[in-house]
This record gives structure tokens, C-alpha cells and sequence, in this order.
């Protein structure tokens, strides 16, 4: 099917990245290698009229994401205008530097949302993953968010670091009364590509905690929903990446740049739009990048003929890309993939790379570059 201007669906999720400042430092952060080279941020103006445009379109879901959006002075301003507009807002932070006071205004200004982030189940590796002391105050956030009438939404990235504490991860998200908890194993782009050596758990280690993991999902039924993201890497079937490239959701980065998904800046080549040369509207039904892989006009083999194609939309480009260096070649998670060996070639790499002190993570902040024992 090729996509029309008749068939396009309309942006109905939009991710705000308001900044790629973060006083973390996650070696598996989703930001690009290179953020700090995109230091010319969109001003207040720039994304209310943004929110607009995206609201007009019909975005109902937003989402004010980073680096870390509590770092911006404007951000109540901004959940204000989201809720002039009609918006169903949510603040996806750390919770690093988020006050009693901040939560009160954010609340009043109309946030609908707050979800949590937390490293690890102990302090040492919580810190130690983040780069920077923030245990202690994130578990103080998450009662305060709870207390002011909110859910508490708890996410927890899962890899080798932390995967063996399962359990206590569990515990530590009914400790804090978490109404929703999402485990998501690392998905391999930015920083987390980078590290995947060292983040990658063996097929035995994500074995053992997703079977823990579920058997605590179903003892938690009607108490506390659950999700659970499963590494790609250890699936026969890719992900259906954004719901279809250009059909659900839209990203615009800190400086601008509109995105199909929030890793699309990684692909070369690529000439992504920028909301401060182009509306919105224009962006999303014109544009070069959003109309590349929309539809399945651009499918080669054995994606083209594939009866699944509508389910998995040739599964992630960006992932396809990283693991290819061809956007447009079938996602090599996929077992039909001509390049399906490719991932058994960096899951047996991993496994190497497990058993050796040589390789340190990187992080974001390189000075804590260092190998955690536990």
C-alpha cells in the first residue's frame, strides 16, 4: 500500500523532548552519542506553538520527556498551556530535583501524569548507574507523588546490571505503592547500542526474571498493573516500531528536529525536518523523512510478501540500520531475516564480553566510566 495524503493518519501521541540536559548519566540512555552538539533548544514560544500545531492535528497524548524536562525552567508553563489545548499530559523524569512544591504547581498548572524512573533496587547501584546520587530522593518522590493524587507509575530499565535483583525490584515497587510498573528491558539504541556488550543479559539471566516477573504479574492482578517489555534480541518476531513509521507517533527534539521516532536522527542521510522551517502539519504529511517508510511500497523481500507485515510494519528501521547499516533492510530480529545470524552473532559476543574486566560501560558523564562488581 502506498500512503497518500488521503491516508495518513493524523499524530495522536506527541513526545515533547524539551531538553537533553540530565544530571543522570545512564549508560543505556536513548539520547544520540553526540546530544551535546544539539545545545540550541526550542524557547517557550517555540514549543507552544509546536503543542499547538500537534493539538490541531489531533494529538491528544503528550508527553514531556529529555534528558531530564524538570530542567526547564519553562515546564509548568508549558503543562499549562498543554491543558489550554486539551491535552492528556505526562511527565516522564528521573525525579532528580522534583520538590513537594514543584508537584503542587505542576498539579495545578493540570499535569495528568507523572512516571518515575528508578536504576536499581539498592542505593550502591542505583547511584552507580545513574552517576549521581539520586536513590534516596527518587524513593521520597515516589511517596510524594502518591501523596499528592496521582498514580504511581514506577519504570525500571532491565539489564545485565540490575536483572538479578528481580525480586527486590518487585519488592521495592510494592514498598512504594506503585499503581503501574514498567519493566523495560534496554532496547539497543543511543548510549545503550554503545554499552550492549555489558547491558546485554544472557538468554538464562532474562529467562529467570521474566519468569519471576510474570509469576508476580498474575499474584498482583487488580493491585498493580504490570508491563513488561521483552528484549528484541530475544524474539523471532520485531516489534511493530511506533505502531508503523509515521502513523501514531511523533517526536520533536530539544532543538527542533521532528522525528518518526525518537532514535530516527541516528539514520543518515535522512534530512529530518525542523518545526522552526516548517508547520507541523507540513512536517508530518510532506515531508521526505515521514513519508520514507509509511505504507509497504518500500518493503523488499521477504517483508513484502510477508503475511505479518501489517502486524510488525518490517519490524524497527533504526534497529535495522544499527544491525545492517541499510534503514530499509528487514529487521535482522526477524528469524525470516536473510541477516537473522547477526543477532546471534552479538548475543554470543555479549555472553563473551560478560565473563571479561576489560570493557568498561560508558557513560554518559565518561569520568564514570568503571566496571560495578557486585
Amino acid at each position: 500500500m502506498t500512503m497518500s495524503s488521503q491516508n495518513i493518519t493524523p499524530p495522536r501521541w506527541l513526545l515533547a523532548e524539551l531538553t537533553y540536559a540530565c544530571p543522570l548519566q545512564c549508560p543505556y540512555c536513548s539520547n544520540p552519542l553526540d546530544y551535546a552538539k544539539h545545545k540550541d533548544e526550542l524557547s517557550t514560544e517555540e514549543w507552544k506553538r509546536v503543542l499547538t500545531q500537534a493539538r490541531q492535528m489531533g494529538a491528544v497524548q503528550l508527553g514531556f520527556s529529555g534528558g531530564e524536562p524538570l530542567t526547564r525552567p519553562d515546564l509548568i508553563e508549558l503543562v499549562a498551556h498543554a491543558r489550554s489545548l486539551g491535552y492528556y499530559t505526562n511527565l516522564i523524569t528521573s525525579g532528580y530535583g522534583l520538590t513537594e512544591e514543584k508537584i503542587v504547581a505542576l498539579k495545578t498548572a493540570g499535569l495528568d501524569h507523572i512516571q518515575v524512573s528508578i536504576q536499581a533496587s539498592t542505593q550502591e547501584l542505583n547511584d552507580h548507574i545513574a552517576g549521581t546520587a539520586s536513590f534516596e530522593h527518587k524513593q521520597h518522590v515516589a511517596h510524594l507523588v502518591k501523596k499528592h493524587g496521582y498514580p504511581m507509575v514506577l519504570c525500571v530499565v532491565i539489564h545485565r546490571e540490575n536483572i538479578h535483583q528481580m525480586p527486590d525490584i518487585l519488592a521495592m515497587a510494592q514498598n512504594l505503592g506503585a499503581d503501574y510498573l514498567e519493566l523495560a528491558n534496554t532496547q539497543y539504541y543511543g548510549w545503550a547500542h554503545l554499552n550492549r556488550d555489558l547491558l546485554l543479559p544472557t538468554k538464562a539471566q532474562f529467562d529467570e526474571a521474566e519468569a519471576i516477573a510474570q509469576a508476580f504479574k498474575e499474584e498482583m492482578a487488580g493491585k498493580m498493573k504490570i508491563y513488561y517489555v521483552v528484549p528484541d534480541y530475544y524474539e523471532n518476531r520485531p516489534k511493530a516500531c511506533m505502531n508503523g513509521w509515521a502513523t501514531t507517533f511523533l517526536t520533536i527534539a530539544p532543538d527542533g528536529m521532528a522525528l518518526p521516532c525518537h532514535s530516527a536522527r541516528e539514520l543518515p542521510n535522512f534530512d529530518c525536518p525542523n518545526v522552526r522551517e516548517l508547520s507541523v502539519s507540513a512536517i508530518w504529511h510532506e515531508s521526505k523523512a515521514f513519508n520514507f517508510f509509511r505504507g509497504f511500497e518500500w518493503m523488499r523481500e521477504p517483508c513484502r510478501s510477508c503475511d505479518e507485515k501489517e502486524k510488525d510494519f518490517g519490524g524497527c528501521r533504526c534497529q535495522a540500520y544499527l544491525l545492517t547499516g541499510d534503514a530499509s533492510a528487514t529487521d535482522p530480529v526477524c528469524s525470516k531475516s536473510p541477516q537473522h545470524g547477526v543477532i546471534d552473532e552479538l548475543i554470543v559476543s555479549a555472553q563473551r564480553a560478560s565473563g571479561s574486566n576489560e570493557k568498561p560501560l560508558v557513560f554518559r558523564n565518561t569520568q564514570n566510566a568503571r566496571k560495578f562488581t557486585t
